[in-house]
């Protein structure tokens, strides 16, 4: 799993992949994971959706090497019905494949859902 650098995905290309899912799964959850990391600067979270990609996001502390203090893993489902406002976040703790690890592994949940979507 990579963090998001590189090209970006251009919100055509995004939009599209979300309308076309399964197919377009990772393309889906790598373009939200960009939206993130664009909307929600910082290093205070990694929030990862393996195996699609990572990013630190949230501002605070940050992070630069190891393991990082305050992680949120979960599986690429439960991170699309976050991001549309599907399963709230009480939810998405309970769901198998999700992990919330840190003192502040909660405040990922601000960044959900995503306007616009």
């Amino acid at each position: 799993m990579c963090p998001m650098a590189g090209k970006k995905i251009s919100n055509e290309a995004g939009i599209a992949a979300l309308q076309d899912l399964p197919a377009e799964l990772a393309t889906a959850v790598r373009y939200l994971l960009q939206k993130i990391e664009a909307d929600h600067r910082g290093g205070t979270v990694e929030l990862r959706v393996p195996p699609f990609g990572a990013v630190q996001c949230i501002e605070g502390m940050n992070h630069r090497r190891g393991t990082p203090p305050n992680v949120v893993e979960m599986t690429p489902e439960v991170f699309l019905g976050l991001c549309k406002g599907e399963i709230s976040a009480k939810e998405a703790m309970t769901m198998p494949g999700c992990s919330f690890s840190g003192e502040k592994a909660d405040l990922a949940f601000g960044v959900f859902p995503l306007l616009g979507l």
